[in-house]
């Protein structure tokens, strides 16, 4: 994968949208270094929280439009773990959402939510709040004097 830093706030986008589908990619790390060097933390949050929310949709479409075989041969998804999600997603419903930023789980989590054809309007809108939270406490960390001393960012 190319630098997308050095790309700016369009890598930004590509990155934060690449790391909520189902693409092997963490964007904390690039997220941080296009924050430190544009130094505009409400435009990094803007575009990181707004590519990352639109990957998770991009990922829960895409559950929705899916069958098991598909999920399984595509996306080595096994059908044990659909089927442990579903119990989550029954006891918890479109909560689940706040977290599909973790990584890993959260592109699971995202696609769960489509396959199982949760409401729509609140997936979207809990997928949409998470995603400003992280990126807001990454935005936090990395700029609060101490935190970002003891993180050797500052």
């Amino acid at each position: 994968m190319p630098d997308l830093s050095s790309l700016g706030f369009l890598g930004l986008f590509l990155g934060t949208f690449l790391a909520a589908t189902v693409v092997p990619f963490s964007s904390d790390a690039l997220y941080i270094a296009v924050m430190l060097a544009t130094k505009r933390p409400w435009i990094c949050l803007i575009v990181g929280s707004l590519g990352n929310w639109l990957g998770s949709v991009t990922t829960y479409f895409l559950g929705r439009t899916c069958k098991w075989e598909w999920l399984e041969k595509h996306f080595k998804v096994k059908r044990e773990d659909l089927e442990k999600q579903k119990k989550n997603i029954d006891r918890y419903g479109v909560w689940m959402a706040l977290i599909s930023w973790v990584p890993i789980i959260g592109d699971v989590i995202s696609l769960g939510l489509g396959f199982y054809k949760t409401k729509p309007f609140w997936t979207l809108l809990l997928l949409l709040v998470g995603k400003v939270l992280r990126f807001s406490v990454w935005t936090l960390l990395t700029l609060h004097p101490a935190i970002a001393q003891a993180l050797h960012l500052g």
